[in-house]
């Protein structure tokens, strides 16, 4: 029978579970405790977290959630920044999942996960299935990623698209632009970004302390890449990457619109793509979330991500719930999630 708890805090779970959720055993950054512990704490302070553990021996399965007080409902621990938000697992825990789940219901009656991937959903929703939630997923959002392969840069890069192609053969011919990749934190850096990112197209930077810590933190860890391009001195391009497990993670990109004519977002994409497919050897470029069209000449693949809903079927405040629900009709079947996944 596996132990189950809550803490209302991440920070309380640091000396049982900081190895268990820590970079030696989930080898993405959303999967990890200090990034649950970041987001709640710089960009999510007025919510109240609840962290779902259970464990048996050396099995271990975690729920990074957050609740609506007084109203026995749960989200994920995430938002923008976060390119999914699923169950995590150590020591072999995946079936301490509908155990978990089923506990749940002690303190819910509704629980919703996004965004998440079609595997994850899979096996998640089967597993509150089992434990006598009513599921429901739907597709909130799209992820643009590519598989190489083994295919070198070279042979990535014949395959994209003529005219991106073309534009970085001509800008790149003019010499204008400098292009660097930092892989450790530097404030000098990041200033340059920051200033970049406040005279691009972007919107205000939701949370400047949470990317700050999450720069800082990769550059201790060896998997920050930060690429910088400049004019003149001047920073006029810059992206956050992060480098980890064969994988790739495209985080943030911004250029100054005034140095535009030069592309210089592009020419340190293609530095970048060059650089992680080379020379870190990934076999995965993740860009996120998100249906922005420039992602298409870069990636291969677009998967759906998800929403699971679950919601106990015999608490009255679930009906209204389940019954609009059913007017939109059905959602994705579990069992073709599982069979794509």
């Amino acid at each position: 029978m596996a132990s189950v708890e809550y803490l209302v805090n991440p920070r309380e779970a640091q000396a049982a579970w900081a190895d268990v959720l820590g970079r030696g055993s989930q080898r993405a950054p959303f999967d990890r405790l200090e990034w649950w512990t970041a987001l709640h704490e710089l960009c999510l302070p007025n919510e109240q977290p609840l962290l779902a553990l259970a464990c048996e021996g050396e099995a271990r399965c975690a729920i990074a959630l957050l609740r609506r007080p007084g109203t026995g409902q749960l989200r994920s621990l995430a938002n923008w920044y976060s390119f999914w938000s699923r169950p995590v697992f150590s020591g072999g825990g995946e079936p301490l999942l509908p155990e978990l789940a089923r506990d749940l219901a002690r303190h819910a009656w509704r629980i919703s996960l996004a965004p998440i991937a079609e595997a994850d959903a899979a096996r998640a929703g089967t597993a509150f299935a089992t434990a006598g939630w009513s599921v429901r997923a739907d597709q909130v959002d799209v992820n643009h990623r590519i598989d190489l392969a083994g295919r070198s840069f070279a042979e990535y890069w014949a395959a994209r698209p003529g005219r991106l192609r073309e534009t970085v053969r001509r800008k790149g011919a003019k010499g204008a632009v400098a292009l660097r990749i930092a892989e450790r934190f530097d404030p000098a850096d990041w200033a340059d970004y920051e200033a970049v990112y406040a005279r691009s197209w972007k919107p205000e930077e939701g949370s400047p302390a949470f990317l700050h810590r999450f720069a800082q933190t990769e550059g201790q860890a060896g998997t920050l890449r930060l690429g910088l391009a400049h004019i003149d001195g001047l920073p006029v391009a810059a992206q956050l990457w992060s480098v980890e497990a064969g994988t790739a993670c495209i985080h943030k990109l911004a250029h100054d619109e005034a140095a535009k004519a030069h592309s210089p977002g592009t020419l340190l994409s293609h530095a970048l793509f060059a650089h992680v497919i080379d020379r870190d050897r990934v076999h995965t470029i993740d860009f996120g979330t998100g249906d922005d069209a420039y992602k298409r000449d870069w990636m291969e693949t677009v998967r759906p991500m998800l929403r699971l809903e679950m919601h106990r079927p015999r608490d009255p405040r679930s009906w209204s719930h389940l019954l609009r629900a059913r007017l939109r009709g059905p959602g994705l079947p579990l069992a073709a999630l599982h069979h794509g996944g």
